[in-house]
């Protein structure tokens, strides 16, 4: 045991002075909680207290409907804005091209792409002369929503990859051997990192379909917020559906100076959650650790979202209770108790090395804004206990500072915790 501890110990201790607890009344609906954190059925949801940001553009309202189910707050900040191109002049030319000298295959990767694309040429006059020309090639679809909209048009693939896979058709196209071959790929905005590149390289012409192009959104105030709320760890996990929104962020942040700040946020206390590969390369090329689902679906991505966030939590043993610490709240016997964000900096900076004394000094710098004056630990404290219903998780220690009151039996296995608790 520590010097600090041991006067933690001998000192002389109050764990009151801190008024009276909260209610715990309910509140209806999907996954919302009240006072005490526990839906209708009684358990707590699994990411019930902890902050989930959302850059997608598209299919946002579905995936923040999935998070906020399981009890997740959500901050959305969609960091691109998909523009259509019917009226592009690059998706007319590369259209007219391929009606004028046939491509002998066909890759379609998105169904919204694949649909775009043939209401673009509808538009110019040309929807019927594009589907006798896909009538009379190789078409591939990467998987079964693009397989729904390839026969919704009247067509059939000549083959599906059950992966869904875009490295699993390059492998196949490879075998077949694409010499001489003429590939049309249709794109939805996001980039196939070495896709065109393997198969020009084995000789293959390679023309690509431009679908929709990505651009910066017109309100960037959402996507600062989102930067400023990962870097203060107020924001506990960032999903992305997609590599441009991914190097959309990384980009803004270096725009702001931040870069950074936001990669050590990501290697450290925020969890990067990608739908899949392709849309973690430019975070992991920036040495950001990241996780996958296994089925690049949104279903699976907030799944693991709500097994992530939980586990990444260690409990501790606190004055006889079991509390949890997350991103907005604490977990008090399994009841959720939401703390204002500067109560869970006092909480967090008490946390990181439980059963020590922490001075009121390094509390103050701790708490966001604060000033100069400690009387704002003591204001900020004592909101702290009423929030957490048992005040006597955090003792007082007379002229020192404050401490988390871990069991004693608990000492030596948790006096080295570091982190978010």
């Amino acid at each position: 045991m520590g010097q600090s501890q041991m006067h933690a110990h001998s000192s002389r201790t109050t764990g009151d002075g801190t008024g009276r607890t909260e209610g715990t009344g309910r509140t209806e609906g999907r996954g919302r909680t009240g006072g005490t954190g526990r839906t209708d059925r009684g358990a707590v949801p699994p990411l019930a207290g902890f902050t989930v940001g959302v850059t997608a553009a598209r299919r946002a309202d579905e995936l923040a409907a999935l998070l906020e189910r399981r009890g997740a707050a959500v901050l959305r900040a969609p960091v691109l804005r998909i523009v259509p191109l019917s009226d592009d002049v690059e998706l007319l030319i590369t259209t007219r091209q391929l009606l004028d000298d046939a491509p002998d295959v066909v890759v379609a990767t998105t169904a919204i792409g694949f649909r775009g694309w043939v209401e673009a040429a509808d538009g110019w006059g040309l929807g019927e002369a594009l589907l006798r020309r896909l009538d009379g090639v190789e078409l591939l679809a990467r998987g079964p929503k693009v397989r729904g909209a390839v026969r919704a048009a009247g067509l059939t693939e000549a083959w599906s990859p059950a992966s869904e896979s875009m490295a699993e058709v390059l492998e196949r196209l490879l075998d077949e051997g694409v010499e001489g071959r003429r590939i049309a790929v249709q794109l939805h905005g996001e980039p196939l990192p070495g896709f065109a590149e393997a198969l020009r390289a084995a000789g293959a012409t390679v023309v690509a379909v431009p679908v929709y192009r990505w651009m910066p959104p017109e309100d960037l105030g959402p996507v600062d917020r989102l930067l400023d709320a990962a870097l203060t760890r107020s924001l506990d996990a960032v999903s992305f559906t997609s590599a441009p929104a991914a190097a959309s962020l990384l980009e803004r942040a270096e725009q702001r100076g931040q870069a950074e700040a936001l990669l050590d946020a990501f290697r450290t206390d925020v969890l990067a959650a990608c739908v899949g590969p392709v849309t973690a390369l430019p975070l992991q090329a920036r040495d950001v650790p990241t996780r996958q689902p296994e089925r690049f679906r949104l279903g699976p991505l907030v799944q693991l979202i709500a097994a992530e966030l939980p586990g990444r939590v260690r409990p501790l043993p606190v004055a006889g209770h079991r509390v949890e610490i997350r991103g907005h709240a604490a977990l008090v016997d399994g009841l959720l108790r939401p703390v204002p964000p500067a109560g869970m900096a006092l909480l967090r900076a008490l946390a990181r090395r439980p059963g020590w004394v922490v001075s009121r000094g390094d509390l103050l710098r701790a708490l966001p804004g604060a000033g100069r004056d400690e009387h704002a630990v003591e204001t900020a404290m004592a909101r702290l206990r009423v929030s957490l219903g048992v005040p006597r998780l955090i003792q007082t220690v007379v002229k020192r500072g404050y401490r988390l009151a871990l069991d004693p039996h608990a000492d030596t296995k948790y006096a080295s915790v570091e982190g978010r608790g």
